[in-house]
């Protein structure tokens, strides 16, 4: 990788809209989410794509989604969440209106996804809105994926980094159940119930996403040897 037009861009921009919003919001340690903000900015400008740069912005919007879920600030945690969310639909029609979809997106945007819930239900973990091991299990749906993919590559093999099925469903669905207890709480309402479907749906979820991501995996494998 190396600096684009692109990616500085799309950088600078994100910056300045969370330079903008460290202003208003005046978080605690403020330097340490700007410090955040400014390493994914450099970091982005060596991301090339504008579907990539879309992705992107889940990383950015994990400084926020911690922000609030420790402060319990649900309302405009609400917000953080559909805007990932949005972000995480985009991306795709970006890549394929620019017909530039890529390996290096499809292994992008799991990272990018982790980083968002992590940040997301550590912070409402910590914030006593969410079980602590719930959030250690959304943790692992999105590390150990990444850890396999980066050992495989350390091995001198070459996995399909690409988006499964059941990645997405999972994603999705752990976006719309977590994301939906913040706005339960956000307007005051019993998110009990929904926390005990999270606790039971995102478990689940995550074990059909390794299912399926090991199936995937294996499939070149099996082709070879039929070969």
């Amino acid at each position: 990788m190396r600096l684009n037009r692109t990616g500085v861009i799309a950088g600078a921009m994100y910056l300045a809209l969370g330079l903008v919003w460290l202003v208003l919001a005046v978080p605690d340690n403020s330097w340490l989410v700007g410090s955040w903000l400014l390493i994914v900015a450099v970091i982005g400008a060596l991301v090339p794509g504008e579907a990539n740069q879309v992705s992107l912005a889940r990383a950015y919007l994990a400084a926020p989604a911690f922000v609030y879920s420790l402060d319990r600030q649900f309302g405009f945690l609400a917000v953080a969440v559909a805007v990932a969310g949005l972000s995480d639909l985009v991306d795709g029609t970006v890549a394929r209106r620019f017909a530039r979809p890529s390996t290096f997106g499809g292994g992008l945007d799991p990272v990018v996804d982790g980083l968002f819930m992590g940040a997301l239900c550590v912070g409402l973990a910590l914030g006593g809105a969410f079980p602590v091991w719930l959030a250690l299990v959304v943790i692992a749906r999105y590390l150990l994926p990444a850890l396999a993919g980066g050992l495989l590559l350390a091995l001198g093999q070459r996995p399909d980094l690409r988006h499964t099925l059941m990645g997405q469903v999972s994603t999705t669905l752990i976006l719309v159940l977590v994301g939906g207890v913040c706005l339960l709480r956000g307007l005051n309402q019993d998110s009990s119930g929904l926390v005990a479907a999270a606790e039971v749906v995102i478990p689940i979820a995550t074990v059909a996403t390794y299912v399926h991501l090991a199936w995937a995996l294996a499939r070149p494998a099996r082709a070879a040897e039929a070969g």
